[in-house]
């Protein structure tokens, strides 16, 4: 999508949202009131999400669900679609990413009222989860339902023959100059295709059989799966406002000199090129065919890996930085309910039930994703471990306080059609990484333009 597109897109919902809260009608006027539409996007929650609506039904026999599940694309576009022909889901699940857009074009229905007049207690979740809800506006539009952060998952039959034990994995220092014990080791997991290793004599980086990392894309403006925490340990940030983005730093020269080294992985031969790395064969899969050492990834991809049979995939904590610390985005998701529904008492008592222990107990049993109560945290790590997972790495920055918050902003998707290019660009050496000061100039123009 270019950004023209994304601008058309964007005029299109500013129009849309008077018209669809003046308006009121989700298409579906035969519908009992007490029916909620409501969409998620994971098929592997699926299941637990039917159980809670069946269990929801049972406490609250006014109401009923239906649960509709689209596959991340089409969720978003469909959505969009919904909001503009006034067929929204009456609840959705929203991510950081997207809702700050709705927000501000009044798609989304603030909460507050509900949550005060029900007296809902905002403690039992995760710290910080309940307050990455509050948008720009100072209004709270969803109830945390999940959270997740990353690590490295790594192939341990590769490891062991590489002579690294879980002890350096799990103890690993990089920094921008030389990388530290953490390049080191994936230079040490790097095989060509006579055998020899990135780190023995004779290494040929241009005939690579397993690359000791891998990863899946460039990262964008979030680099949430790819080079975030290198930059966060490297004493950087992403904009002032965290994480509702002001004015970016991308151009800062803490940032630039990260992705200079993350790249030069790639220059030694410790990483596929990024037409390699994009080239139709996701990471995971590469993974799973034992094309890389390892890879970082975020811990809604647990069920993913598991599925991996064919390697033993293991869990080593994000390196050390710089500033001496380990630091990982932590994210989560929220259900939220459509501005344009005609049954707004039905969908937030299916919001407050979402939200609840209750509820989150059911998701956290399932040992798909983290749930967001933390008294349900136990019986996650419980259903985790007894699939063979020790998820210990995923949760130490966030019992330490050690993370950062997804970057948010109303003009996201403006940020995006920037970054994305220009990151794109730097990763497959058409660009140098000071073009990224460019990029953020243009980021900041879009910002400015919006006030």
């Amino acid at each position: 999508m270019t950004i023209s597109r994304r601008s058309l897109l964007k005029a299109g919902l500013a129009g849309l949202a008077a018209s669809t809260v003046a308006g009121c009608n989700n298409g579906a006027a035969s519908r009992g009131d007490g029916e909620v539409i409501y969409w998620l996007w994971d098929s592997a929650q699926l299941p637990m999400y039917t159980e809670c609506a069946n269990l929801f039904h049972e406490q609250n026999p006014q109401y009923s669900v239906k649960i509709e599940q689209y596959g991340w694309n089409d969720y978003w576009s469909k959505l969009v679609t919904g909001f503009i022909s006034d067929t929204a889901p009456d609840v959705f699940t929203g991510h950081s990413s997207k809702y700050p857009l709705f927000a501000d074009k009044g798609l989304v229905l603030p909460i507050d009222d509900y949550v005060a007049k029900d007296n809902v207690d905002l403690s039992i979740y995760q710290k910080g989860l309940a307050d990455r809800w509050i948008g720009a506006d100072g209004k709270r539009y969803g109830l945390p339902k999940d959270w997740d952060t990353e690590v490295y998952f790594y192939n341990s039959a590769l490891t062991d023959a590489a002579g690294i034990s879980a002890e350096q994995l799990n103890s690993m220092t990089w920094n921008p100059q030389d990388g530290g014990t953490f390049e080191k080791i994936v230079q040490r997991l790097t095989v060509d295709s006579k055998g020899r290793r990135g780190d023995q004599p004779g290494f040929d980086k241009d005939n690579v059989k397993v690359y000791g990392l891998g990863y899946a894309d460039a990262g964008g403006g979030d680099g949430q799966t790819s080079w975030s925490w290198y930059a966060a340990t490297n004493g950087w940030k992403y904009s002032e406002g965290e994480p509702w983005g002001t004015k970016f730093f991308y151009g800062d020269p803490k940032f630039t000199e990260t992705i200079g080294w993350w790249r030069s992985l790639i220059t030694k031969g410790y990483m596929p090129t990024y037409a390699q790395a994009k080239s139709g064969v996701d990471v995971t899969t590469s993974f799973g065919a034992g094309k890389y050492g390892m890879t970082p990834n975020g811990s809604w991809m647990l069920g993913t890996y598991a599925g991996l049979k064919q390697v033993k995939t293991k869990l080593a904590r994000l390196p050390i930085g710089p500033i001496g610390k380990r630091m990982s985005m932590m994210n989560g998701l929220a259900d939220t309910i459509w501005a344009g529904t005609t049954r707004r008492e039905a969908s937030w008592a299916w919001v407050k039930f979402l939200g609840s222990q209750t509820a989150q107990d059911i998701v956290a049993k399932a040992g798909v994703v983290f749930p967001a109560v933390a008294a349900s945290m136990p019986a996650a790590k419980a259903a985790f471990a007894k699939s063979g997972w020790d998820v210990t790495p995923f949760l130490e920055p966030v019992e330490a306080g050690d993370v950062f918050p997804y970057p948010a902003n109303p003009n996201a998707a403006d940020v995006t059609a920037v970054m994305t290019p220009a990151m794109d660009a730097v990763m497959s050496f058409e660009a140098e990484p000071s073009s990224l000061i460019k990029a953020n100039n243009d980021v900041n123009k879009i910002l400015s333009a919006s006030d």
